[in-house]
């Protein structure tokens, strides 16, 4: 299934107290969806999932829904390392009106192969919306193989799957061995255009909070014929793809869209906001994005 090109994992935007802030998520969501973004995937990582609370996520979905009113398809987060418990949010985040989920590899208690086909394969029965495996071994641990990912794409709804390896040789082998219409995302920014080019659909990205007008033409010069545009975008992109990712995220990204005037407030413990030399680099790259232009 085609939720787009380019996918944004939206950030959660946070008051000075640390609390949701919808207005912020708001003007967030209208600027997402003018720039750039074809649909939004949101309470993942990048949306700081592990400290909102299950009532939380629940509010981000309704209102995410609410403001998009049918604008971009809206992909929620439901994924968990437990199982029981990632069923039961899957099931009020389609109550709620999300156009697909996202549920990522288990982390922390590793299971095994065998174990995330059940875990992947009960939640996506228990309900009738599209669903986006996401795998990142980076994070989660465990690395789902490519022969469970064919698998589970034979079941109905799992129409997709957001693959943050890094690995683009398992890139090529999900997109030859699973059918024509189960889409295949990177979820990894730098690697975007590489996955077009074995076949890829697109990708579920960070960076286009603040590129995703650069990202989009990229994938639409590829999808031209020019490639060497693309590789020219590719390349006039890929310091901010790095900068992004030059702490833990969604630390650069929060800092960036508030310097670039679309305030989603700081990150929530355990995470840290950048440090002055940290900060000082990511203004560099962006003044430097902002007084350069893309060759082709």
């Amino acid at each position: 299934m085609n939720f787009g090109q380019v996918l944004t994992a939206m950030v959660t935007p946070f008051d000075e107290h640390g609390e949701l802030d919808f207005e912020a998520m708001r003007g967030l969501i209208n600027y997402l969806i003018a720039n750039g973004s074809d649909g939004l995937v949101i309470a993942g990582t990048t949306g700081e999932s592990p400290t909102l609370t299950h009532d939380e996520k629940l509010q981000v979905f309704k209102f995410t829904v609410e403001e998009v009113n049918g604008r971009v398809p809206v992909i929620a987060g439901t994924g968990s390392n437990n199982t029981k418990a990632s069923l039961e949010l899957s099931k009020e985040a389609e109550a709620i009106g999300v156009d697909a989920i996202m549920l990522v590899t288990p982390y922390y208690n590793k299971p095994s192969q065998e174990g995330m086909y059940q875990h992947f394969s009960v939640i996506a029965q228990s309900v009738s919306v599209p669903v986006m495996l996401y795998n990142i071994p980076g994070r989660s641990v465990v690395n789902m193989s490519v022969d469970t990912i064919v698998r589970l794409s034979q079941v109905e709804n799992i129409v997709s799957i957001k693959e943050a390896s890094g690995d683009l040789d398992r890139v090529t082998q999900i997109v030859n061995h699973t059918a024509d219409d189960f889409s295949v995302y990177s979820g990894e920014d730098s690697q975007s255009l590489p996955t077009l080019a074995v076949g890829g659909t697109g990708i579920v990205s960070v960076s286009a909070h603040v590129i995703g007008n650069e990202m989009q033409e990229m994938v639409r010069s590829y999808r031209k014929g020019d490639v060497t545009k693309a590789a020219s975008i590719h390349g006039y992109v890929l310091p901010m793809m790095k900068a992004i990712f030059s702490a833990p995220s969604p630390t650069p990204v929060k800092e960036a869209l508030n310097r670039i005037g679309v305030p989603v407030g700081s990150v929530r413990l355990p995470l840290i906001p950048l440090n002055e030399e940290e900060r000082a680099s990511l203004y560099h790259i962006l003044d430097q994005l902002k007084n350069t232009k893309v060759a082709g």
